[in-house]
């Protein structure tokens, strides 16, 4: 697996490997480009894999002012630019997820197929009681001065589906300890104020719908109005998963990425 930067105010942190189609994969609000790792060794086979690092987010640099998702966009853009392609596949987790129908509104184009893995409608469209929930559990305990390796365990035990699943929390508490204060905060922000639920009727490209039996922030239900929403998309249930599927079992994830992928080798 090879690591480079793209863009360059700010620079944008990627790991790659495999050859073939563009895959990109987008993590979610309180991830970084590691938690693919348990995706590549398979789907690099058969794709030229890129994961990335958000703007303010692991290895990438922080930014000046508020996060605004248009400089996000050409951020992605910097990625096809770098390896010289037209169109990618993308799969997108929770805000990553957001972030995949936010750039297919303005580049349909170049988007080949997306997978939307625990994706939600924007977070300011949750009830009002889970808003408040991710609010105290994130945000608030960050403005009274504790630091995201703080937080990075009780919010962690919230997402997962398995409270036994110990190598599943231990890598989701390494990956919000590793988050950047001030850009998080500023992300969190963002994507409650940043709406994309009038995007799902527009979309007209190969969607598979993924989310996990669990998921209580962005549950089964959630995700099956999101695929009624996608004309001919395709939807399915991650078993013995919450939020963070493709780490709490990679190998059903995995399976289902190929199976869906598959048409385009």
């Amino acid at each position: 697996m090879k690591k480079t930067f793209v863009s360059n105010e700010p620079k944008i942190s990627i790991k790659y490997d495999g050859t073939g189609d563009l895959l990109i994969f987008l993590h979610g609000i309180g991830g970084n480009k590691d938690n693919w790792d348990l995706n590549f060794p398979i789907l690099s086979k058969n794709f030229l894999c890129v994961a990335w690092d958000t703007r303010g987010y692991g290895e990438s640099e922080d930014y000046k002012g508020e996060l605004l998702f248009d400089d996000v966009i050409n951020d992605l853009l910097s990625i096809y630019k770098y390896f010289d392609k037209n169109k990618a596949h993308i799969i997108g987790l929770s805000m990553g997820g957001q972030i995949a129908c936010l750039f297919y509104e303005k580049h349909p184009e170049k988007v080949k197929s997306m997978v939307l893995c625990d994706t939600h409608f924007g977070l300011g469209n949750l009830e009002k009681d889970e808003i408040d929930k991710f609010i105290n559990s994130r945000k608030k305990p960050l403005l009274e001065g504790l630091q995201p390796k703080d937080i990075a365990l009780p919010v962690t035990k919230s997402l997962v589906g398995n409270l036994k699943n110990e190598a599943a929390i231990e890598e989701l508490v390494s990956s919000m300890s590793k988050l950047h204060k001030e850009s998080y905060l500023k992300t969190i922000d963002a994507s409650m104020s940043t709406f994309h639920d009038h995007i799902f009727p527009k979309i007209n490209v190969p969607t598979l719908i993924l989310v996990g039996e669990k998921d209580t922030l962005t549950p089964p239900s959630m995700a099956f109005e999101i695929h009624k929403l996608i004309k001919n998309s395709k939807f399915s249930i991650i078993q013995e998963a919450g939020h963070l599927i493709n780490i709490e079992n990679p190998k059903a994830f995995n399976y289902r990425i190929l199976q869906f992928l598959k048409e385009f080798n």
